[in-house]
C-alpha cells in the first residue's frame, strides 16, 4: 500500500505530470478547465489513508466548450491508450463499474485497456448531472432552494488546476454562496424549525418520555448545526461529514460542547440547558451578522412552563421582513419550508428531477 496523499494533491500531480502534457502533444490548440471538483471525499478535504480501501488513485474533469463537445470522447479515448496503469503507486486502471467513479452517470466504455478516471464534458454536462439543471438558463430564486446543499458545495470546494477558457472560474464564483435574500429566507427557516421544535422537547420529557425527548434534542442539534453553516456561509456537506465539516467552523470551538452535551444528556432538564444555552449563542451570532433586527440573546420560559426557549420563530420573522426580493418574498410569504436540504434528508428525494421539485415554490 502505497503512503497517504490527499486526493486534491494526487490529482493535481497527476494532471501536471501526466494528463496535461498529453494534451499538449496531442490537442495543443484545445482550450479546457481541468479540476477536483463534483462528488468525492478528497473534494472536500475528507478524505485519509482509510479512503485508500477502494476505488482509490487520481481523478479529474476535463471541461471542454460546448462547439468542443465533439472532441470528448475522442480526448477520452486517446487517454484510455496513453494513460499508465498506475500513478504514485495507485491505480489509474478502474474496473468500469467501480462505484467510487465522479459522475458514474456519464461513464462509458473506452477504447484502451486504462478504465480510467479522467471524464471530458462541458459545462453544460457537469451542470445537469451535478445539479439536475441547465447551466445555460438564468437562475431563479426557486432554483436555488431545489440544489442540495452539499450538491453546491461539491462545485464550490476541489482544486482547479486550469482553466483558460474562465467559464469554470465563473461558475465556481456565481455558485460561491446564495443570493442575498435566498440567504435570509434559508436563515428564516432553520429558525422556524427551532420555534416549531425548542419547547416539545422538554415536554415530552416532562411527561417522562426520556427517548422521544431524546429524539426531538437530536433534531433540534441538527437544526442548530445547519443554521451555523449558513450564518458563516458555509455549505453545508452530506451526513457522513456534517459533524466534521461542522467542527472546522469558527463557531464550533463555543457551541460544539453544548451539542455534544445535549447529545449526551440522561435527562430532559440537562438537554433543555444544553440546548438552551447553545440557542444563546445562536441568538449572538443572529444579531452580530446584522441582516435584521435585534432580537433578545437570553433564553426565556415557553408561557408559564419551565421550559427555556428562545423562540426561533421571532428570529424567524425577523427575517422573513428585510427579505426585498420578490421571488423571494413570494415563497415566504406562503410557508417557511426552505430548501429541499432543510426539509428532507432523502437521498432519493434529492435525486428528483430539478422541475419536479420547482413546483413545491410555484
Amino acid at each position: 500500500m502505497p503512503i497517504f496523499i490527499p486526493g486534491v494533491e494526487l490529482s493535481r500531480r497527476f494532471y501536471e505530470e501526466i494528463v496535461r502534457p498529453l494534451l499538449v502533444e496531442v490537442y495543443p490548440e484545445l482550450a479546457y478547465a481541468a479540476a477536483l471538483i463534483g462528488p468525492g471525499s478528497e473534494v472536500l478535504g475528507f478524505d485519509s489513508e482509510m479512503s485508500m480501501d477502494h476505488d482509490w488513485g487520481p481523478r479529474l474533469l476535463l471541461f471542454v466548450r460546448e462547439e468542443d463537445a465533439g472532441l470528448s470522447e475522442a480526448i477520452d479515448d486517446m487517454l484510455s491508450q496513453r494513460l499508465p496503469a498506475t500513478f504514485a503507486g495507485f491505480p489509474v486502471a478502474l474496473p468500469l463499474d467501480a462505484s467510487g467513479s465522479p459522475l458514474r452517470g456519464m461513464k462509458r466504455p473506452l477504447a484502451g485497456p486504462i478504465q480510467h478516471r479522467v471524464l471530458t464534458m462541458t459545462l453544460r454536462d457537469f451542470g445537469r448531472v451535478q445539479l439536475g439543471y441547465d447551466l445555460a438558463q438564468p437562475l431563479q430564486a426557486a432554483d436555488w432552494l431545489t440544489f442540495p446543499a452539499h450538491s453546491l458545495g461539491e462545485i464550490v470546494a476541489g482544486a482547479v488546476y486550469h482553466d483558460d477558457i474562465g467559464e469554470l472560474t465563473a461558475l465556481r464564483e456565481q455558485f460561491a454562496w446564495y443570493p442575498h435574500d435566498v440567504w435570509l429566507y434559508l436563515l428564516a427557516c432553520g429558525w422556524q424549525r427551532i420555534g416549531q421544535e425548542e419547547h416539545l422537547m422538554p415536554r415530552a420529557g416532562f411527561m417522562g418520555d426520556e427517548l422521544g425527548s431524546a429524539l426531538i434534542a437530536s433534531r433540534l442539534v441538527r437544526d442548530v448545526m445547519n443554521l451555523c453553516f449558513l450564518m458563516e456561509r458555509q455549505y453545508a456537506p452530506y451526513a457522513k461529514w456534517f459533524g466534521t465539516g461542522f467542527q472546522r467552523l469558527r463557531c464550533a470551538g463555543e457551541i460544539y460542547p453544548l451539542l455534544w452535551r445535549a447529545q449526551q444528556a440522561a435527562s430532559w432538564q440537562e438537554r433543555m440547558d444544553a440546548l438552551a444555552d447553545a440557542y444563546e449563542v445562536l441568538a449572538r451570532m443572529q444579531n452580530a451578522l446584522g441582516v435584521s433586527k435585534i432580537l433578545p440573546e437570553v433564553a426565556s420560559s415557553f408561557y408559564d412552563r419551565p421550559f427555556r426557549v428562545i423562540h426561533g420563530e421571532l428570529f424567524a420573522q425577523a427575517l422573513r421582513e428585510e427579505i426585498t426580493e420578490p421571488d423571494v418574498q413570494r415563497i415566504a410569504g406562503r410557508r417557511l419550508i426552505g430548501s429541499l436540504s432543510q426539509w428532507s434528508d432523502s437521498t432519493d428525494i434529492e435525486g428528483i428531477e430539478h422541475e419536479r421539485l420547482l413546483r413545491l415554490y410555484e
